[in-house]
Order: C-alpha cells, then structure tokens, then sequence
C-alpha cells in the first residue's frame, strides 16, 4: 500500500487487550513527528496537571502579535483571545493548532516534558521545538522570509528539499511503536488520574480531521481517537480505533512522500487504508 501510494511508510498497531499482538513496518525507525508532537505534549500537560504544577482553568491570553501561525484555531485568529489551558489543549488536538501548542509548550517547558517523557517510558521519542521555532528553522534552511513561503519551497516538486529538513535528528521525532506504546497506557488508565485520562480520551475523540486514519473506517459504529501531523511531504495519524463489539487497537502511521505537493489525497487515502488492513489482521 505504501509502495503503490507513493511513500516510504512506518507503522505499528496493536491490540489494546493483547499487547504481544501487533503487525510492524519499520516501527522503530526515528522518524520526524510534526504535529503528532502534540500527542506526547498533551500527555505531559496532563501530568503536570495530575501534579498540582499546572491549574488547567487558568486563563492565558493570546497575543496576535507574537502568536504562531497556522491555518486552523486560535492561530488565526486576528485579536487577542483568552482562554483556559484546557481550551488551548481542547483545541491543539482537535484542530491541530500551532498557537494553542506553542502556549502550552511554553508553560510546560522543554526541560520539564523530557523528563516527563522518560518517565512515561517513551525512550526513542523527543520533542525539540514547538512549531514557531520549527518554521524559523525552515525559514533559515529555504531562505525564505516567511513561513508561508518556506513551506511554498518544500511543496515545489521542481526544486529540492534543504538538507536535513525531513531528518529525525533535526526536529521533534519518534517511533511508531512508540507512540503506540504511549496510546495504550493512556487508554489503560496507567500514566494519567482518571479525570485526566478521560480528557485526554474524550478530547482525542473529538478530532475533526476524517481523511487519514478514519477514512479506513467509514462506518458510523467504529470510534476513532486521533492525532494528525503535516509538515511538507511528512503525513502522519496516530490514534485508537475502536469496533463495535468493544475490540480496540493502537495504530501509529507515518508517511514520507516522494513529492511534495500540498494536498495528497492518496497518501492520506493509504494511511486509512493501511490502518484497516493491520486491524483486519489483527482481530
């Protein structure tokens, strides 16, 4: 599926209940997360909360002025919005929002979600940078003077990519197994308090992107939990898929296409369809 699609691709899923159970393609290759980064930052926002070190009604204002950029959420927004942490990371996932991400990242800091992933076992999975500081590294390896443009060079197919853009050792990364392994002791209930797993579940539920991960399973009676990732000919889902006999599966997908084209419906179209058919062998 991946060959026929155009793309080198990375996967690992597994049975919830049956943990030795899983189908591999290169799951431990360190692969670079754009926005799947969010996933693990969630979880380190979650324990902190867990903690009493971060009070999720608090209030945080966004300033326009100095926010990140993006095509989705409060990133483009044209005044200044205030709303609670738990708002901002309601809004990261669902609609993948660099803003809400960045203010967040800000909050919980480097430092303190390196820890907090090593102690949550993620061994092969490191968040360098939020979005802001990934698009001025951009910026600086196209030579461009924006970030609209920067990416604008990564989806012209007749020029080639910057060194080191797509490298795992230059930006966020990890592995499929990985974030597998993350989905399913979140799912059961072992890293977070029971208040924070349910949000992190129920906030996973409400994603609004259908075309990768769910697009596999176009049936009203299948739950899919999700978190996307887009950046130049990177596209990525992680999630949970739940059937409707109660069975469910931790899927990771990430994809590296051979053009950079803005919209690839195809990619997004196999990243379902490989979901499926590791689910398929699976049950």
């Amino acid at each position: 599926m991946f060959d026929d699609a155009g793309v080198r691709g990375w996967l690992h899923a597994v049975a919830l209940d049956e943990p030795d159970a899983t189908v591999e393609v290169d799951a431990d290759g360190i692969v670079p997360l754009a926005s799947v980064y969010k996933l693990p930052l969630l979880a380190g926002f979650c324990r902190l909360v867990d903690r009493g070190e971060l009070d999720p009604r608090r209030q945080l204002t966004l300033d326009p002025a100095i926010k990140t950029s993006g095509p989705t959420g409060l990133s483009t927004f044209a005044d200044p919005v205030t709303a609670s942490l738990r708002d901002l990371a309601l809004s990261m996932m669902t609609l993948s929002d660099n803003a809400s991400a960045d203010a967040l990242l800000d909050l919980v800091g480097l430092p303190r979600l390196a820890a907090i992933l090593t102690d949550l076992g993620l061994r092969r999975t490191w968040v360098r940078r939020g979005t802001a500081a990934n698009l001025r590294d951009l910026q600086r390896r196209t030579g461009t003077n924006d970030p609209d443009a920067a990416l604008a060079v990564l989806a012209d197919n007749d020029q080639t990519d910057p060194a080191g853009v797509y490298e795992a050792a230059n930006a966020s990364a990890g592995t499929a197994r990985d974030m597998t392994f993350l989905l399913r002791r979140l799912w059961a209930g072992e890293l977070l308090s029971p208040t924070q797993t349910e949000f992190v579940k129920a906030t996973m539920h409400r994603q609004i992107f259908l075309h990768r991960l769910a697009s596999g399973f176009p049936h009203d009676g299948v739950r899919v939990a999700g978190k996307t990732g887009t950046f130049g000919a990177l596209r990525h889902e992680v999630g949970v898929v739940t059937l409707p006999g109660g069975s469910a599966y931790a899927i990771a997908v990430f994809t590296l296409a051979a053009r950079g084209d803005i919209r690839q419906p195809r990619v997004d179209a196999a990243i379902g369809e490989a979901a499926r058919l590791a689910v398929d062998v699976l049950r």
